[in-house]
């Protein structure tokens, strides 16, 4: 009796981890996708935003946002918690 509601509660802070970490995984991959492509996704805001930057750290920030949601991302998938 007492396994049950510990078990239900232990499921549903597991799905809400894993929707939690691909919700960010995601948000990251998609500034990392900003830095790296802003001049060219044809959004004016967006391309004064990366011209008025250094190229070099915005590749860089933009690379490390997707190893970093990369790897939430699959954090999120595997559900191992």
């Amino acid at each position: 009796m007492e396994q049950e509601p510990r078990e239900r509660q232990r499921k549903s802070y597991i799905l809400m981890r894993s929707v939690y970490d691909i919700g960010v995984a995601l948000f990251i991959i998609i500034i990392g996708i900003i830095m790296m492509f802003g001049d060219k996704l044809g959004i004016p805001a967006l391309a004064e935003f990366v011209e008025n930057r250094d190229p070099f750290l915005l590749k860089l920030f933009g690379s490390l946002c997707f190893l970093y949601g990369g790897f939430r991302l699959y954090r999120g998938i595997k559900r191992n918690y």
